[in-house]
């Protein structure tokens, strides 16, 4: 049976929201979010507004709280749950932060349908405020003119590819923004990009079709995206493999390899 890697983005696509500006209206910072956003950047603004929350009396629990307030839709979650019951590898590329998404995702039982979450890093100070890091070294230059400065999606999508490869597993690259273009253009030939409509990566994508190698699908809602995967999916595999599976994320172990679960990140200090 040939395998299948389904990487998806968060923001706006597992969820219909933006973790980080659903954390800062909902903690009541949206006024010098919306003045700040035009001095920094957007990794090194969030640090900013954590900072604030903080001097607010905002304490990281506070923020998981919130957090676990996100929406999943529906056909998310069981689109999620189906692709890990028929053998998928499921993985998340986000410039969100590691305790967002992991709150998120535990909150909604599906953290442990996901084998890796590559974000940027984070961690709760001596002072109970929460930080939030670059993923990629400050001191260091990815090199890419397309993506942020702390991020790019496009070398991340290569190391997967570059270990899948050798297995024969086809990948699909689930997201909406900008910063998802860069990693479409590294798919190849036999990967499929699920592009959201009316987003930034669908505008980008339709623009440039000529450049992505890999086979275009456009989604508008969860039904949709459940619909395509659900599609997609046995088509990538086995002929003999279900067409559909709706089951629960349950296993022995959890191989979160690149990143550490939110009840032992939190309380440690970074060093």
């Amino acid at each position: 049976m040939a395998g299948v890697v389904l990487v998806f983005d968060f923001d706006k696509t597992i969820i219909d929201c933006d973790s980080d500006e659903w954390v800062v209206d909902e903690l009541g910072a949206s006024e010098l979010f919306q003045q700040l956003m035009p001095t920094m950047s957007w990794n090194t603004l969030m640090d900013r507004m954590m900072k604030e929350l903080h001097s607010q009396g905002k304490t990281s629990e506070d923020i998981v709280e919130c957090l676990r307030r996100v929406h999943l839709d529906t056909h998310i979650i069981s689109a999620i749950k189906s692709a890990y019951a028929l053998g998928c590898d499921l993985r998340v590329v986000s410039d969100a932060n590691l305790l967002f998404i992991e709150t998120i995702l535990k909150h909604h039982e599906l953290l442990e349908c996901f084998s890796e979450i590559n974000t940027n890093p984070c961690y709760v100070d001596e002072d109970g405020r929460l930080r939030i890091l670059p993923y990629n070294d400050p001191n260091t230059s990815h090199g890419c003119s397309l993506c942020p400065p702390n991020m790019c999606k496009g070398r991340i999508i290569e190391r997967i590819k570059a270990l899948t490869s050798t297995k024969g597993e086809q990948l699909i690259y689930l997201g909406d923004g900008k910063g998802d273009y860069c990693p479409s253009l590294r798919l190849t030939e036999g990967d499929h990009v699920m592009a959201r409509k009316g987003y930034p990566l669908w505008e980008l994508v339709s623009e440039n079709a000529k450049l992505i190698k890999a086979e275009i699908h456009e989604w508008s809602n969860g039904e949709e995206l459940e619909r395509i995967l659900m599609q997609l999916i046995p088509t990538l595999m086995s002929p003999t493999a279900p067409s559909f599976i709706s089951m629960d994320c349950k296993h022995e172990t959890m191989p979160m390899a690149s990143h550490e679960s939110i009840s032992q990140a939190l309380p440690v200090p970074h060093s």
